[in-house]
């Protein structure tokens, strides 16, 4: 469970998301649940990086859209980034993707989430 994480870090590896889904449903009202959304929400970021940045042209769309997707989703649950995280991703997102309908309205609900009042960045 430890090495998922990083598993999940490569791009494409929709097996390896399965088994994090599962491992979330089974943490479930638990103590650890939120630390494993923390792990698994910088690896989605570090995945996106991966994939921006090997694949300059957006030819992996749905891959992506479902990434971006679950970004969305880890963010609104954790509403927490690692500052290096958000940084890569939003400097490389925007260098490769700055024309992607989808990731610029994530970057949106990113920035609404993460700059409110209260936000740790």
């Amino acid at each position: 469970m430890d090495q998922l994480p990083a598993a999940l870090e490569r791009a494409g590896n929709e097996e390896s998301w399965a088994v994090a889904d599962a491992i979330s449903r089974v943490l479930e009202n638990s103590e650890e649940l939120h630390s494993w959304r923390r792990h698994l929400l910088s690896a989605c970021m570090k995945g996106l990086v991966a994939m921006y940045s090997s694949s300059k042209e957006e030819s992996k769309q749905e891959v992506e859209r479902s990434m971006l997707l679950r970004l969305e989703e880890l963010l609104g649950l954790v509403e927490e980034v690692d500052p290096d995280d958000w940084c890569s991703l939003v400097k490389t997102g925007l260098k490769y993707r700055y024309r992607d309908v989808t990731f610029l309205k994530v970057l949106n609900v990113a920035v609404q989430l993460l700059y409110k009042k209260e936000s740790s960045l």
